[in-house]
C-alpha cells in the first residue's frame, strides 16, 4: 500500500512499522510535513493544546483513520465533522493503563497518608506526627470501569480493601465481579471512602459529579479525579472541600491548566498533580507497539483495534 502516514514520533524510531507508506513526522509544528489531502493514516500529536490536533483535519480529504496517543478522544472529536464518510477514530488502548493506574494509587495514598502535609512539614523543619487514614479496610468506588478502571483495581487488590464497587455507563459482568450502571451511583455513593474517576469525557459524563454527587458522599470520603476535568463540577467541589467535608486528588480539572490564582490550589485538602497520568516512561514503548500493530493492521487490510466511532458523512 502506498498511502501518508503522519506520526508524532520520528517513524525510525518505531520498530515494525511495516513497508510501502510514506512516513511523515509531525508533532503539531506550525508547518506541516507533507500535503494534507494525501494523508491516509493521521496520528495526533500527543499532549498538544486540542486545536493543534484538529488543525488539519479541515484539509485531510483523502484520510481513512485518526489515530489518537490518548484514551480519551474528546480533543479531536470537535474536528471530525470536516471529515468524510467512513473514517475510522482509534484511541490508544492498552498504551496508558499501567502508568493512570500507578498515578491513581499514588494519589489515593498520598492523599490518605498526608504526604503533602509531610512535605511542606519538611520544609519548615517540622517533625509533624499523628494518625491518618489508612486505604486498609476502606470502601472504593471506581466510576468508569473500562480498561483503566480494570488496570486500577488490579493494583488496588493487595491493599486489603474492604470492598470495590465498580460503575459504568451499562451493567455487565467483569473478571473481579460485578459492574453497576450509572443509574445506581445514589444509592452506592454514600458507602464509599474513596470515589475514583476514570470515565471518558462525554455528554453523559459532563459534569456526572454535580452539587447532588458530592452530596451523597460520605463525610470525610476523597474523591480522585483521574478521567477529564468537566466531569467534576470545579464549583460545586469547591463548595465542599472549603468546608472541609470531603478532600479530593485530582490530575485532571477544569479550567486546564489551572491559572496561578486559581482557588484549587489552595482549597483545603486538594492534592493537585498537572495531568501526569500518562506521561511517563510507560508511554514510548506502548504507544510505539500501538502504531507498528494499527499500520501493520492497516497495510494488510485487517480490522483495527480500538474503533471508537466511524464517520457517518460530511456536515454541511
Amino acid at each position: 500500500m502506498t498511502a501518508d502516514v503522519w506520526l508524532p514520533l520520528p517513524p525510525d524510531e518505531i520498530e515494525g512499522l511495516p513497508k510501502g507508506p510514506r512516513y511523515h513526522f509531525w508533532d503539531g509544528a506550525r508547518e506541516y510535513p507533507a500535503d494534507p489531502a494525501d494523508c491516509a493514516f493521521y496520528v495526533v500529536p500527543y499532549m498538544k493544546p486540542g486545536d493543534v490536533g484538529v488543525r488539519p483535519l479541515p484539509l485531510m480529504g483523502s484520510v481513512q483513520v485518526v489515530q489518537t496517543l490518548s484514551a480519551g478522544v474528546d480533543h479531536v472529536q470537535p474536528g471530525l465533522h470536516h471529515l468524510g464518510p467512513g473514517v475510522r477514530l482509534c484511541n490508544a488502548r492498552g498504551v496508558h493503563e499501567a502508568s493512570t493506574a500507578e498515578l491513581t494509587l499514588a494519589l489515593v495514598l498520598a492523599s490518605l497518608r498526608g504526604l503533602p502535609d509531610f512535605v511542606r512539614a519538611q520544609d519548615r523543619g517540622e517533625w509533624l506526627g499523628g494518625f491518618r487514614p489508612a486505604l486498609a479496610d476502606r470502601n472504593v468506588l471506581i466510576v468508569g470501569y473500562g480498561a483503566i478502571g480494570a488496570a486500577i483495581e488490579d493494583r488496588l487488590v493487595p491493599f486489603e480493601l474492604a470492598r470495590v464497587v465498580r460503575v459504568a455507563r451499562s451493567a455487565r459482568a467483569a473478571a473481579r465481579g460485578p459492574v453497576h450502571p450509572f443509574t445506581e451511583l445514589p444509592a452506592l455513593l454514600p458507602e464509599a471512602d474513596v470515589v475514583i474517576l476514570s470515565t471518558p469525557l462525554t455528554e453523559a459524563t459532563h459534569h456526572l459529579v454535580d452539587a447532588g454527587f458530592l452530596a451523597r458522599m460520605k463525610d470525610g470520603a476523597l474523591l480522585v479525579n483521574v478521567a477529564r476535568g468537566p466531569v467534576v463540577d470545579t464549583s460545586a467541589l469547591l463548595t465542599e472541600v472549603e468546608s472541609g467535608r470531603i478532600t479530593a486528588a485530582l490530575d485532571v480539572t477544569d479550567p486546564e491548566p489551572l491559572p496561578p490564582d486559581h482557588p484549587l490550589w489552595r482549597a483545603p485538602g486538594v492534592l493537585v498533580s498537572p495531568h501526569a497520568g500518562g506521561p511517563t516512561s510507560a508511554f514510548r514503548p506502548r504507544a510505539e507497539r500501538l502504531l507498528a500493530d494499527q499500520l501493520n493492521r492497516f497495510v494488510n487490510r485487517e480490522e483495527l483495534r480500538n474503533v471508537i466511532l466511524v464517520t457517518k458523512a460530511v456536515s454541511a
